[in-house]
């Protein structure tokens, strides 16, 4: 099974095929609103804007696994979005990303590019420390550790790219726009 096989649910409850999506650059993003890395949305939507021409897509997740940091309803989290940072990119049902219920989108993105860790700054070593203490082995797994994990998927749907929250966004970017 491939990243166009699969589906995710849109906020309105319909299904999206990511077949939708061939032939385009996917940034795919769990996100919350009330996170200290919720101003990733800016960039996000800046990223959206510069390459949506060239054939760049964005599809956001709202996920509330990570310290409960997005609780409100699927149209309230849309709301938000669009109020404070202007998002125009299509977002997805909440839904979880870790875990028995985990959709299979985050499953299959997961199975492709595993943890390779936080980098090396200051944001980089709070994450290590904070998740330690939830995880002691939270380094030998894939799961997702924390919001604005970011899949970057080419236009044949590879899976190239995994960017933790940590990332640096220009880094991101870069990575988006040498495959358009």
């Amino acid at each position: 099974m491939g990243f166009y096989d699969l589906t995710v649910q849109a906020a309105d409850g319909r299904e999206v095929s990511l077949s939708e999506y061939k032939g385009k650059v996917v940034l795919v993003v769990n996100t919350a609103t009330g996170c200290g890395f919720t101003p990733h949305y800016e960039p996000l939507q800046a990223m959206y804007e510069k390459y949506r021409e060239q054939g760049f897509e964005i599809i956001d997740v709202p996920c509330n696994q990570f310290a409960g940091q997005t609780p409100g309803t699927d149209e309230e989290i849309h709301e938000f979005c669009t109020l404070k940072y202007n998002t125009q990119f299509p977002q997805m049902k909440k839904a979880d990303v870790n875990g028995e219920n985990q959709i299979s989108l985050f499953k299959f993105l997961k199975e492709q590019k595993g943890f390779e860790g936080f980098g090396k700054s200051p944001a980089a070593l709070a994450m290590s420390v904070m998740l330690k203490k939830i995880d002691k082995d939270y380094k030998n797994n894939p799961d997702i550790k924390w919001n604005f994990t970011k899949f970057i998927v080419d236009r044949d749907g590879n899976v190239v790219a995994r960017f933790e929250p940590t990332a640096d966004m220009k880094k991101v970017e870069e990575c988006v726009a040498s495959l358009l």
